[in-house]
């Protein structure tokens, strides 16, 4: 497998400015999902990697919440980048 397959252009942007600001760790969580779903397409049964996914999926979640509620600009700029769905509201 290619390491660096997921990592779109603008992580080498986000490496010089802030390594931890949200959207790089928002960035970072996205290819580690992307990473573990191809995984688990092939190894349906491997149930640490499922557990692994959720707690990630979860953080990921909670960074882009916090997102959405400080700057909404940024959050829709992120989410049209990164090409991931928007949070449901509950």
């Amino acid at each position: 497998m290619v390491k660096n397959s997921f990592i779109p252009g603008i992580s080498k942007k986000k490496k010089e400015e802030n390594p931890g600001s949200v959207e790089f760790q928002v960035l970072n969580f996205t290819n580690k999902i992307r990473r573990l779903t191809s995984h688990l397409e092939l190894h349906r049964k491997d149930y640490l990697s499922q557990k692994g996914l959720r707690k990630i999926l979860g953080k990921r979640q909670r960074l882009l919440s916090y997102l959405s509620k400080k700057n909404v600009i940024r959050y829709k700029k992120l989410i049209s980048q990164l090409d991931i769905r928007e949070l449901q509201t509950r």
